[in-house]
C-alpha cells in the first residue's frame, strides 16, 4: 500500500511523518481526514523560513515555502460615473441640412464655443481628433481626445464616443418641425470619478448654458450653410 510521507525542515529541526501507517521513529499512529493535515513544529525565532516537502504516493514531489509576506500593493482605482446634458432647440432650416451640417465635424469648432479644433484622420475617417479650449472660472480649460463616429441614422441620429483621452459620449438628434424647420437636441455625457459627482452636478447648468449658446451658433451657421449649398 502506497503511503503519503510529509517532510517539514528548518535550520534547527526535521520532522518525518507518513500518513495512515506507523511512524517509525515516535511509534504512533498519525491520523488524518481526506482533505485536512495539523502538523506542529517548532522553528527556530531567527529562521522564520518553513520548507514543507510533500512526497506524494507514485514518487512527486512538491516543495511549498511558506513566509511572512507584506501583501502586494494596490493602487486605488476610483468608482467613475456619467454625467450626462442635454439641450434642444428650434432652428429654421430643412432636417437635411441641419443633419449635413452637423456631420461636417471639422467645422464644428466654428460655431461650439469650446471646441478649439476638430481632425478628422486621413486614413481612417471615422475617427476624428477634438481638442477643447476654453476660460472657466478664471482658469484655461484644455483637453484632447480621439473620437469614433457611431454609426449613424440619415436625418435623425448622430453619435459619437471617445477612445481615449477626455471620457465622454454624445449624440444629436433631429426631428422634423416642417417642410423648411427642425428641432435640433444635443446630449454630451462625460465620465468622472464618482467623489467629485456633486461637483459635476453643480457645474451642470454651466455646461447646458454653453451647449445652448452652441446651439444658437449652429442655427445661424446652418442658414449660411443652407444658403451656400442651394448656389
Amino acid at each position: 500500500m502506497s503511503a503519503t510521507a510529509i517532510f517539514i525542515s528548518s535550520p534547527n529541526n526535521c520532522s518525518h511523518y507518513h500518513l495512515g501507517r506507523r511512524n517509525r521513529r515516535d511509534h504512533h499512529r498519525v491520523l488524518f481526514s481526506d482533505h485536512s493535515l495539523i502538523l506542529n513544529s517548532k522553528s527556530s525565532s531567527s529562521s522564520p523560513l518553513v520548507q514543507i516537502f510533500v512526497t506524494y504516493p507514485y514518487g512527486r514531489t512538491q516543495k511549498r515555502t511558506s513566509s511572512i509576506s507584506t501583501p502586494p500593493f494596490k493602487p486605488f482605482v476610483p468608482v467613475m460615473e456619467w454625467q450626462e446634458s442635454t439641450v434642444k432647440m428650434d432652428i429654421k432650416v430643412p432636417i437635411s441640412v441641419a443633419y449635413n451640417c452637423y456631420s461636417d465635424r471639422e467645422a464644428i469648432p466654428r460655431w461650439m464655443p469650446f471646441i478649439s479644433s476638430v481632425k478628422i484622420l486621413e486614413d481612417k475617417p471615422d475617427l476624428s481628433q477634438w481638442s477643447l479650449k476654453y476660460k472657466a472660472f478664471g482658469r484655461d480649460i484644455e483637453f484632447s481626445w480621439l473620437a469614433r463616429n457611431m454609426q449613424p441614422i440619415p436625418n435623425q441620429k448622430i453619435h459619437w464616443r471617445s477612445l481615449d483621452g477626455l471620457p465622454n459620449r454624445g449624440a444629436v438628434r433631429f426631428f422634423p418641425r416642417g417642410p423648411s424647420s427642425c428641432a435640433v437636441e444635443l446630449t454630451v455625457a462625460y465620465e468622472v470619478p464618482q467623489l467629485l459627482a456633486p461637483v459635476a452636478s453643480a457645474l451642470k447648468p454651466f455646461l447646458e448654458n454653453l451647449l445652448l449658446r452652441g446651439l444658437e451658433r449652429f442655427a445661424n451657421f446652418a442658414k449660411t450653410y443652407s444658403s451656400d449649398s442651394t448656389k
